[in-house]
């Protein structure tokens, strides 16, 4: 038997998307789940959870697939239970920036999350291509950040991140600091609201009369060639007239100094907000 893995949160929507990906592998899993609904999707796959007590002291490596917001709270139960060299591996940088993981000095602390497969792919299956979260049957990469440890604890980190979110065509090895910029901020921060603001942009067009399905179509595969001018996949430029009217989107609606959102202080602001919401819109 392999090395003994526990999966905090093993019944969650993440937590179930792992299981999945370890079930073959060569790993001893302990699912760890409280929740009624989490135990009913463990016991629908034919897994019965280990209380916590029981699993984390085996464990050589303990998986965190539970809610950022929570983090926090459930490392400090987690982590003092941790035997001696044993590596907790979190799926965000968030807790881990914020300082949240309990001070032990001799385990390891690795982060790793999933780049998502990207718009432009080699996929031919209609599985595959309808895979976009990934981890089923589209192939992403990964980034990887060491926290607290060695290299072979890295090493280990690693290939535990490869095999839980299989297929796995690249893997980055990044700092914490860097992840945390990757998300939340290019990708949650500024892409996400950007996406966001693209469909609110459709809804605007639906609304002034323009045909739903038309306004789809349209705004669908004007993104499928916006992104490949942008990030070169495509060969060639936007037109004189689309750079006019880029800038003059830019200006109307972009403030000047937004790249002040990757200031390292304001990276932990928005940190600090995700995971209390309640600073984001304060009363009183």
């Amino acid at each position: 038997m392999g090395k003994v893995v526990a999966l905090i949160g093993a019944g969650g929507k993440m937590g179930c998307r792992i299981a999945d990906n370890l079930k073959a592998s060569a790993y001893d899993m302990k699912y760890v789940e409280t929740g009624e609904r989490g135990i009913a999707q463990l016991a629908q796959r034919g897994w019965v959870p280990t209380a916590q007590e029981e699993a984390v002291p085996e464990a050589d490596i303990v998986i965190m697939a539970v809610p950022d917001i929570r983090i926090g709270a459930v490392a400090a139960s987690v982590a003092p239970l941790m035997k001696s060299g044993a590596m907790m591996i979190l799926l965000d940088p968030a807790a881990a920036y914020l300082n949240q993981l309990p001070d032990r000095a001799d385990v390891a602390y690795f982060v790793s999350h999933p780049c998502h497969p990207p718009v432009f792919n080699d996929e031919t299956s209609p599985e595959a291509r309808r895979d976009y979260f990934g981890g089923v049957k589209a192939k992403q990469a990964i980034v990887c950040a060491l926290v607290q440890g060695g290299d072979a604890a890295y090493a280990t980190g690693e290939a535990m991140a490869k095999e839980m979110f299989a297929p796995v065509f690249r893997s980055h090895r990044i700092t914490l600091e860097q992840m945390a910029i990757l998300e939340p901020t290019m990708a949650e921060t500024v892409s996400s609201m950007l996406a966001t603001l693209m469909r609110e942009a459709m809804d605007e067009a639906v609304n002034r009369g323009v045909p739903y399905e038309a306004a789809r179509d349209f705004m669908l595969g004007h993104v499928h060639i916006q992104l490949a001018i942008v990030f070169g996949e495509a060969g060639n430029p936007f037109s004189d007239a689309c750079k006019i009217a880029i800038e003059y989107g830019k200006r109307f609606m972009i403030q000047p100094d937004w790249r002040r959102l990757f200031e390292p202080s304001s990276v932990y602001e928005q940190i600090d907000v995700m995971l209390h919401p309640e600073k984001l819109n304060p009363t009183g």
